[in-house]
């Protein structure tokens, strides 16, 4: 039985700054070769480098993988319900 993306656990594994894989991403939002922009379960990861290149991404499981050089990862929010209502409701 597989379990939703939103309650499986978040890992991140980035070897040399070359290779990046990311548990838990339920989507990609935006990406060039210098920013992906990826929605997770624990909310939007901003990735920066240079030559990114995106391997893959299995959206049953939430694994995703890119090449490149990695110069940040950043998350600029949580996913939860109350920020999303929050953030409509202004």
């Amino acid at each position: 039985m597989n379990k939703p993306i939103s309650t499986l656990p978040q890992n991140i594994i980035l070897e040399e700054r070359k290779k990046l894989r990311i548990t838990g991403v339920k989507d990609i939002d935006s990406f060039s070769e210098t920013k992906v922009v990826l929605n997770t379960s624990l909310g939007e990861l901003v990735i920066k480098g240079g030559d990114l290149h995106i391997i893959m991404l299995e959206t049953e499981t939430g694994d995703f993988s890119l090449t490149g050089t990695v110069s940040s990862l950043i998350y600029s929010g949580f996913a939860t319900n109350a920020n999303i209502f929050r953030r409509l409701f202004r």
